[in-house]
Parts: structure tokens; C-alpha cells; sequence
């Protein structure tokens, strides 16, 4: 298994849905500390946490080679806000969590590293701690940023959706109304080989030798330019409607066992061979007992989705406007806060 570079864990910034698709929130009209570049709520969000998003961002930029945006650019004013809605974000998810009672434990967190630890790094400690220095990130980083958010996230999604469910009857019904979704269409087939070469006269040639009682498998083998019939002796399952129309033609025309004569396609010139009748599938619907398992699930993951998706965007409208901007720090469709008036350093 191929090891993950440990800043491909993170939540990217720029993937702000992965966390919290929809919320967001508004300026208010409180002060925010000097310390802090938002306030959610009666919470701030400090600058240090702020600043660590940052130097994650940046390491990650490092990390696969890029250049890093420079603060004064519009890519670093970008950086900037989604490293605050992030922060914004993942807070406004610990305070609906916390009325729900729902939380992550350090035990959490530490079974979930173990995992990582396991799958990537053969429960080898070092190779962790020589990962995490190699993308210069932290534990405690990759912890609080990472880690402790994805699993609230995921408590969370397991509660909202805990209760949805699908019916036998809501499966049948979708099975009903899509029945063409589980139906084989009719087709036309037949076992052919063939040979594939540039030139006709080429073509020629092998015919004559074929009908001489040449091996077609060996002459396939030796010349033809189709890789995926080649080694195969030409051996081909003709499908009407599928192939080159010229080669299509001649395939189902052919008597079984006959070989053709050189036919032209856009590929290069064939030598066909049939080698048994032409077969008549007809259309084949699955039966409902085939599918409903399958039916059921998909139908209970897009209703968990949609059920997660409007618990999302109520939990944005409830924000809207309890959250308030230090200036210099308020996402560009976000009024910054009156009253704030702290300019950042270029660190932030």
C-alpha cells in the first residue's frame, strides 16, 4: 500500500465542504479581541489557531513543490479566508455539538491514530513521527486540525441521519419507476478471430496462407497489430453494432468457419474467421429480489445525504449573524465588524 504524505489527512481549506457544507455566518455587531479574528457566538476564534491553519496551508504548498502565496497577493488573501470560515465553520459544528451531547474524546482521537499508524505505517511509531517532520506539521496539529474535526463531523452525520431509513416497499417502487436501469438490452453476438495488419497486401498474403492451412493462431500471434487479440490467437466476441461498421458487416456475414477476404476498417485491413453461429440474446430485466439489497442502499445513502444537507444549511441560517469578523479578517462577502479595527501583522 502506497504511504500517504500526512498533509494528504488534513482537510484541505479550500475543501471547506468535506467539514461543513452550507454553514457559515454574518457580522454581528460585537467587538472582537484583539487576540482573535472572529467570534462565534460568545467563542473567539484566536489568532493561534489561526496562524496554525496557516503554517499547515503553507507546509502543504512545500510539500507537493509549490510555490507558496505571498502575503499582499490575492492567492494569500484567498488562503486567508478559508482559514477563517474554516475555523468559523468547525466551530459553529462544536457548539450545535455540544447541545446535542455529542463529542470527541481523546480516546477518540487516539484510536483513530492508531488506525492511521496501522494502515500506513506498520504500527511503527517512527515512521510517523519521520512523516509528520517531513511535512512539518506537528502531532498536536495534525490532532486538533484534522483528527478531532473529521470525527466530529462524523459523529455528527451518524446522528443527524441515525434514524433514516428505507422500506422493502420504497426499493420496490424505485425498482418500478427505473425498471430500465436493471434491463440488459437485446444483442447480437458472435465468437470470431481475426487478424489485423497495415497493408492489404499483407492481408492478401495471410488469406492465401490461411486457406493453404496455415495456423490462424500463430499467423494472429506473428502479425496481428491488435494488442488485445493478438496473444489470443485473433479469438474475439463480435458485438453487432459495436465494431467498425466494415468489420461488423463481414463478421455476421461470414458462414461459420469461412475467412474472409482482406476487409478494410479504419484500424487497417482483417482476415475474419467465424467460428460459430451468430447467438440472439434477448432482453433481460433483474429481478427485484437481485437488486433490492443493492437499491436499499443506495437509497438510504441519498437520503442520509440530503437529510445532512438540510441540517447543514439550518445550522447556517441559525448562525447568520452571530458571528463577527475582526477587520482585515472577514471572508470577502462577510461586512467586517464595526469596531474592530486590529491590523494583522503580515503573519497574521
Amino acid at each position: 500500500m502506497k504511504t500517504p504524505r500526512l498533509l494528504s489527512l488534513l482537510l484541505p481549506l479550500a475543501a471547506l465542504a468535506v467539514l461543513a457544507a452550507g454553514c457559515g455566518g454574518g457580522g454581528g455587531p460585537r467587538s472582537v479581541p484583539a487576540d482573535a479574528v472572529a467570534v462565534v457566538g460568545s467563542t473567539p476564534i484566536t489568532k493561534s489557531d489561526y496562524n496554525n491553519l496557516i503554517s499547515i496551508a503553507l507546509a502543504r504548498y512545500k510539500a507537493q513543490g509549490q510555490p507558496a502565496p505571498k502575503p499582499g497577493t490575492a492567492a494569500y488573501d484567498q488562503l486567508r479566508a478559508q482559514a477563517v470560515t474554516y475555523l468559523v465553520q468547525e466551530d459553529e459544528l462544536r457548539q450545535e455539538a455540544q447541545t446535542m451531547g455529542v463529542t470527541v474524546t481523546q480516546k477518540d482521537v487516539d484510536a483513530r491514530l492508531a488506525l492511521i499508524r496501522t494502515q500506513y505505517y506498520g504500527g511503527s511509531e517512527k515512521k510517523l513521527e519521520a512523516a509528520l517532520k517531513k511535512d512539518g506539521i506537528t502531532l498536536s496539529q495534525l490532532e486538533q486540525y484534522n483528527l478531532r474535526p473529521q470525527l466530529l463531523s462524523e459523529k455528527l452525520y451518524a446522528k443527524v441521519t441515525g434514524k433514516v431509513q428505507v422500506s422493502k416497499a420504497d426499493a420496490k417502487r424505485y425498482y418500478e419507476q427505473n425498471k430500465t436501469t436493471f434491463t440488459t438490452p437485446a444483442q447480437t453476438t458472435r465468437s470470431v478471430r481475426h487478424i489485423l495488419v497495415k497493408s492489404k497486401a499483407l492481408a492478401e498474403r495471410l488469406e492465401v496462407k490461411l486457406k493453404h492451412g496455415a495456423s490462424f493462431a500463430q499467423l494472429a500471434k506473428q502479425y496481428s497489430q491488435d494488442p488485445g487479440t493478438a496473444q489470443q490467437g485473433g479469438n474475439y466476441t463480435a458485438v453487432q453494432g459495436r465494431d467498425d461498421p466494415a468489420f461488423d458487416k463481414a463478421a455476421f456475414s461470414l458462414k461459420t468457419k469461412q475467412i474472409s477476404q482482406p476487409v478494410h476498417s479504419q484500424f487497417g485491413w482483417h482476415i475474419i474467421q467465424a467460428l460459430g453461429p451468430v447467438k440472439k440474446t434477448p432482453a433481460r430485466v433483474q429481478p427485484f429480489s437481485q437488486v433490492e439489497v443493492q437499491i436499499e442502499q443506495n437509497l438510504l445513502q441519498q437520503r442520509k445525504t440530503q437529510v445532512w444537507q438540510d441540517w447543514l444549511a439550518k445550522l447556517a441560517k441559525d448562525f447568520k449573524g452571530k458571528v463577527a469578523f475582526q477587520s482585515g479578517y472577514a471572508p470577502p462577502t462577510t461586512a467586517t465588524t464595526p469596531g474592530s479595527s486590529t491590523t494583522p501583522s503580515a503573519t497574521g
